[in-house]
C-alpha cells in the first residue's frame, strides 16, 4: 500500500513530473494573485489554501491531480467566496520539483564528475522542457563526497561544491529563455 503524505494527492506537471502538495506554494501564489487584484495584505490566502486541501482530502478520489484541475479548484473556491477578481489573476507556476543530486552522483559513480554534470544538465533540460520554473536540488553534501571519494569534507569537496553551484547558476540563468527560474540547493 502506498501512503500519500497527509492523504493529499500528488500534483502532476504533464506526464513527466509529480510533486507533493505544498501549502506555502499555494499560499504564495494566492498572495501574488491578490496583490495583482489590488489587495495588499490579503488575509484569506491561508483559509483558501485550507479549503483547497479539504476538497482534495475529502472529495478528490485520485492519487494524482493535474495542475490544471488544481487551478480550477482554486479558482472555484475564489469565485464562491466572492473574490472573482483574485481568481482572474490566479496563474501560478507549477510547484517546485526536487532533483536528488545524490541519485545523480550514484548514477555517475565515484570520481566521475563529468558524467554527473552531464546527468544534471539532462535533468535540467527535461524540467525546463516541461515548463518547470521552480527547482530544488537536494543531497549536495552526499553527492560531493561521493564524487570526491571522501568520507569527511575536505578542500576538494569545497571546490566541487562551488563548481556545482556555479554550474547551476550559469545553466539556469541562461537556459530558461522566457522567464525566471528559481532554484534552491541543499
Amino acid at each position: 500500500m502506498i501512503s500519500l503524505r497527509d492523504n493529499m494527492p500528488l500534483i502532476s506537471h504533464g506526464e513527466a513530473y509529480t510533486t507533493g502538495f505544498e501549502d506555502h506554494w499555494l499560499q504564495n501564489a494566492l498572495m501574488q494573485a491578490a496583490h495583482k487584484a489590488g489587495y495588499e495584505n490579503w488575509w484569506l490566502a491561508g483559509h483558501v489554501t485550507e479549503s483547497v486541501k479539504r476538497f482534495l482530502d475529502g472529495h478528490y478520489h485520485g492519487t494524482v491531480v493535474t495542475t490544471a484541475r488544481l487551478h480550477k479548484a482554486v479558482r472555484s473556491v475564489l469565485q464562491v467566496i466572492g473574490y472573482g477578481e483574485v481568481a482572474e489573476y490566479f496563474a501560478p507556476s507549477p510547484p517546485p520539483v526536487t532533483v536528488p543530486l545524490a541519485e545523480l552522483a550514484d548514477k555517475a559513480g565515484n570520481g566521475y564528475e563529468l558524467a554527473f554534470f552531464d546527468l544534471l544538465s539532462s535533468e535540467i533540460d527535461k524540467l525546463q522542457g516541461a515548463g518547470i520554473t521552480n527547482m530544488r536540488f537536494s543531497g549536495l553534501p552526499y553527492a560531493v563526497k561521493k564524487m570526491c571519494e571522501a568520507k569527511r569534507w575536505k578542500s576538494s569537496c569545497t571546490t566541487l561544491r562551488n563548481e556545482i553551484l556555479y554550474f547551476l547558476r550559469a545553466r539556469l540563468s541562461s537556459g530558461s529563455g522566457d522567464g525566471v527560474v528559481a532554484f534552491s540547493l541543499s
